[in-house]
């Protein structure tokens, strides 16, 4: 059953002492936390796999069949989970999700294979599944729209920070005592989250530790806005939109992108002849520069919203950069250099965050409340099919091209390069006010 909606708490001389001026932006705080040890739990199998795979004896269509079993679970659940949150609400179902995933990164540490393996990493896709269309819904809820970009940016920079942190915690853990305990340790952290945020996280309207004038500022825009509208649109009525299907595209097309860089950048460095022991610094780059990229895209939109640039254009305008930033992967076949290498890697991964900045945004940006969750789990499951392809095709032409020394990712690069065009393209064609939004089923933009 849905949340139900209270009537403000009557606020009393006491309980004034106990409020938190600017509580959206320490809810806002705990998203980004949740997406951090989101990608740590994640990020665990692709830091180990150069030396799994040694140990299993899997090839690279072995570790992509790993990876794949993953975003099978992923896709689907963003979809199932997206409608689940919007009926359950953002603080139950997000407290279900962390703590499904926390016990299976744990669980990690029983495998025994490749079979076991692969089991565990679907099980893993199942609870992860929920993190971004739960954090977009708790964006949409806190959040006025002038804000929703930055607090899109700053629950999405929790993927590059996790991704960052990732390899000094889990190999850290690995050199020292071996890849179980490596899987047992950052599972823990999902525990220690939850227990922050069942005492945080509550609606606006009914929050005892919010003050008054924050409060007012939220409602203010929310309840103008969806109060209305605050009903389930029908998937096939979602699906009949093409603002949907703009949501989807700016995931589809980008997203694989990401994973290729989060889930085989060490494997390509590999191929490139750059062992990882000794190199950490490699790795942590790119994450680094797409956390501030997330800022960028986030910050950016809102200065130029705030400057007089409608929703849409203002959005748009970073998905172009974006678009034809990420293009900066492609020069890295021509070179060998390591610090060329991380330097372009780099630049293509802040130009990525900032359109995925606005990808995660759009949800909310045009759908009211009751449908935001639902087109963000659209828009993820678009992202898993498209990152299940990808992974099915990189593992394959990687394998075809492995004694093209140094050069085996070639192909796969240029098309990681070109992909988030063709994505840019179709947000632009789709993103835009129709009679749909005269209706009021869609936001204007």
């Amino acid at each position: 059953m849905p949340e139900p909606v209270q009537l403000p708490p009557v606020v009393s001389p006491e309980s004034v002492a106990r409020c938190i001026p600017n509580l959206r932006w320490w809810i806002g705080g705990l998203l980004f936390a949740s997406t951090v040890i989101n990608y740590i739990d994640r990020q665990t199998l692709a830091l180990l796999a150069p030396y799994l795979k040694i140990d299993y004896h899997w090839t690279n269509s072995d570790y992509a069949n790993l990876l794949i079993s993953f975003r099978i679970a992923y896709s689907i659940g963003q979809t199932v989970c997206g409608r689940f949150i919007d009926r359950v609400g953002t603080r139950r179902g997000l407290s279900l999700s962390v703590f499904w995933y926390s016990i299976v990164a744990m669980a990690t540490s029983l495998a025994s294979g490749f079979y076991s393996f692969g089991a565990f990493r679907f099980l893993l896709g199942v609870g992860e599944s929920a993190n971004w269309p739960g954090a977009t819904k708790a964006v949409s809820e806190w959040f006025p729209k002038r804000e929703r970009g930055l607090a899109t940016a700053l629950f999405d920079s929790g993927s590059s920070i996790g991704g960052a942190v990732a390899p000094f915690l889990v190999l850290t853990i690995y050199f020292r005592w071996g890849w179980r305990p490596a899987f047992v340790l950052p599972g823990l952290l999902g525990f220690i989250w939850l227990y922050a945020w069942r005492r945080l996280y509550h609606l606006p309207a009914q929050h005892p530790r919010i003050t008054s004038t924050e409060r007012e500022m939220i409602l203010a825009e929310t309840t103008a806005v969806d109060g209305a509208a605050e009903r389930q649109l029908p998937w096939s009525s979602l699906l009949r939109l093409p603002q949907t299907w703009g949501a989807i595209v700016a995931k589809a097309l980008t997203d694989p992108v990401w994973f290729f860089i989060t889930d085989w950048f060490p494997i390509y460095l590999g191929a490139k002849g750059v062992p990882l022991k000794g190199n950490l610094i490699v790795v942590w780059i790119p994450f680094i520069a797409a956390d501030l990229g997330n800022f960028f895209g986030g910050i950016a939109s809102g200065h130029l919203i705030k400057r007089g640039w409608s929703l849409g254009a203002a959005r748009k305008a970073l998905v172009v950069f974006g678009g034809f930033g990420v293009m900066l992967l492609i020069p890295t076949i021509l070179t060998a250099s390591l610090a060329t290498i991380t330097l372009l890697f780099a630049l293509a991964t802040f130009c990525y965050a900032a359109f995925s900045t606005i990808a995660n945004v759009l949800p909310s940006d045009l759908f009211t409340g009751g449908s935001v969750a639902s087109v963000s789990g659209f828009s993820g499951t678009g992202a898993g099919i498209g990152t299940i392809i990808a992974f099915k095709l990189i593992g394959y032409f990687s394998d075809a091209n492995q004694r093209m020394a140094g050069h085996s990712f070639d192909k796969i690069v240029i098309v990681a390069g070109l992909v988030p065009f063709l994505g840019m393209l179709m947000v632009l064609l789709l993103v835009r006010n129709t009679r749909a939004t005269q209706q009021g089923l869609v936001r204007s933009i």
